[in-house]
């Protein structure tokens, strides 16, 4: 089984407004996902610095983050990093261009988990309802023309609260879509605005929303995740 797991972590700056990056690595502690992907890490104006150090992700966690190569002092790419588990091979990053008025993209990865290699793709998308839709069909058509297809695994931010929403619509034409609860605000959540979308390859062991004290007050948003098993055909294949 592998443990997914997605987290918009508000450029580090928690319910109690104070910025603490170590604080978000002990959160990610306490999920102890094989595979991560965050959202809203680098600050949004400027030189857009990323506020998780790659050198204290390596340092202090089991996890190294994924480069794409936009800017020296960014971690991601519009705000979006991947984590994965020191011991895995990671191989073809890429950034993926999505429609938007503001900006937005989502990144990509394969992630070799033992003998199993998988695809990852982490997400935030938009405000606006139709340039959500948008966003998920630039998604789903860069998955299609990839050539050598393999689970995938696509997760993050989708700003949409409605269950039918035409984004997950989109989503939902391949893919399974788990909506693991409520995890906005974090103080209250009510709203369910991160999702973790799993091709069919996969069976859905289990999934949920991650409520521990430290999450509370991390960012206005809590970590989702979901555990996930490869069917016996695909991991035969």
């Amino acid at each position: 089984m592998i443990k997914f797991a997605s987290y918009n972590i508000r450029k580090s700056i928690g319910t109690d407004r104070r910025r603490q990056p170590e604080r978000i690595m002990q959160i990610l502690a306490e999920v102890d996902a094989d595979v991560v992907a965050l959202q809203e890490v680098d600050r949004r104006f400027g030189q857009r610095v990323t506020t998780l150090s790659p050198d204290l992700i390596v340092d202090f966690t089991n996890y190294f983050p994924v480069r794409f190569g936009i800017r020296e002092q960014s971690l991601g790419w519009h705000g979006n990093v991947l984590l994965v588990k020191k011991g895995f091979r990671v191989t073809n990053q890429q950034r993926i261009e999505l429609p938007a008025f503001e900006p937005r993209g989502a990144v990509m990865a394969d992630v070799e988990i033992g003998d199993r290699a998988v695809r990852v793709v982490g997400m935030h998308l938009g405000l606006l309802g139709d340039s959500r839709t948008k966003q998920a069909e630039a998604i789903v058509a860069h998955l299609e023309r990839l050539e050598g297809r393999m689970p995938t695994v696509i997760m993050g931010d989708l700003n949409q609260w409605a269950r039918n929403g035409k984004s997950l619509v989109a989503f939902a034409k391949h893919h399974e879509v788990i909506t693991p609860g409520p995890s906005f605000h974090s103080r209250r959540p009510m709203l369910e605005l991160d999702r973790i979308i799993a091709s069919r390859d996969f069976r859905i062991e289990a999934s949920g929303v991650h409520h521990t004290a430290l999450a509370r007050t991390g960012s206005d948003h809590l970590p989702v995740w979901a555990t996930l098993s490869l069917t016996s055909a695909t991991a035969a294949a």
